[in-house]
C-alpha cells in the first residue's frame, strides 16, 4: 500500500538559508570570483552615492563582512550582524583583518532586536531571493523598514533576466526546481509600501543580461533628523 508523506517537522526551517551556511559552507562561500566580487561593490557604491557618509549603517546579513569593510573604509559607522555562527566568525576575522572595529552582532532579519530607527541606513544584500513566500518578504522588510531611520537599500533577483529566464525553463522541464527566488520589482515595491517607504531608485549591472539588482528606498514622509 502506498504511504502518504510524512508532514514536515514543525522546527523545519521555512526555508534553506536559514540553516546553509555552517562552517564549511560559509568558508565556501567566501570563494567568490574577484570579477563578480568587483561588480557587486561597483553596485553598492552606486546606490550608497545617496546615502550621506555620516550615516550610521546596519549591514544584514553580514556574511563575512566584504560589504561591511567597503562601507567602513569609505567612512560609514557600519555594524554587522547576522544569522549564521559561521558567517560571524568569519566577519569578526575579517573586520580585524583590516583594522576596523565594527560591532558584529547576531541577528534574525526576521526579528531584529533593535529598536525602531536605531539605524540611518540599512542594507540587506544577496538575502531576499532565499524567501520563498510573500509572508516571509513581507515579515523582513517590515523589519528592515522598522530598524531604518531613513534608507533601505535591498538586493533582490529580477524574473526579467536571461537567468531568471533559464532557471523557469529547466524547472517546466522537469528539472530541480532553483532555491532563488526572484521577485519583480512591482512585489518588492509593495511589501516597502506597506512599510511607509518608496523606491527612490533601482540599481542592475545590465538590465535583462543580469540577475542580480539593487533597490534604493527612502521613509516616506517626515523622518528623525
Amino acid at each position: 500500500m502506498d504511504q502518504c508523506p510524512s508532514a514536515p517537522s514543525p522546527d523545519a526551517p521555512a526555508y534553506r538559508g536559514r540553516v546553509k551556511y555552517d562552517a564549511r559552507t560559509a568558508r565556501r562561500y567566501q570563494q567568490r570570483d574577484p570579477a563578480r566580487h568587483r561588480a557587486e561593490l561597483r553596485l553598492v557604491e552606486r546606490a550608497f552615492a545617496f546615502v550621506p557618509v555620516t550615516h550610521r549603517v546596519l549591514d544584514v546579513p553580514c556574511g563575512g563582512g566584504r560589504l561591511t569593510v567597503a562601507l567602513a573604509q569609505k567612512g560609514y559607522d557600519v555594524t554587522a550582524a547576522d544569522l549564521s555562527d559561521a558567517m560571524l566568525a568569519i566577519a569578526r576575522e575579517t573586520i580585524a583583518a583590516q583594522g576596523l572595529r565594527c560591532p558584529v552582532e547576531k541577528q534574525d532579519v526576521e526579528r531584529l532586536t533593535y529598536p525602531d530607527r536605531s539605524f540611518d541606513t540599512v542594507l540587506c544584500f544577496r538575502l531576499f531571493h532565499h524567501f520563498p513566500t510573500p509572508e516571509i518578504r513581507q515579515r523582513a522588510v517590515n523589519e528592515l523598514c522598522r530598524v531604518a531611520r531613513q534608507f533601505v537599500v535591498l538586493s533582490y533577483f529580477s524574473p526579467m533576466s536571461f537567468t531568471s529566464w533559464r532557471r523557469k525553463l529547466v524547472a517546466t522541464l522537469g528539472g530541480r526546481p532553483s532555491p532563488k527566488h526572484s521577485t519583480p520589482l512591482r512585489e518588492v515595491k509593495g511589501y516597502f509600501a506597506n512599510a511607509g517607504f518608496r523606491l527612490v531608485r533601482d540599481f542592475a549591472h545590465r538590465v535583462v543580461l543580469h540577475t542580480l539588482h539593487l533597490a534604493l528606498f527612502e521613509r516616506v514622509g517626515d523622518f528623525w533628523p
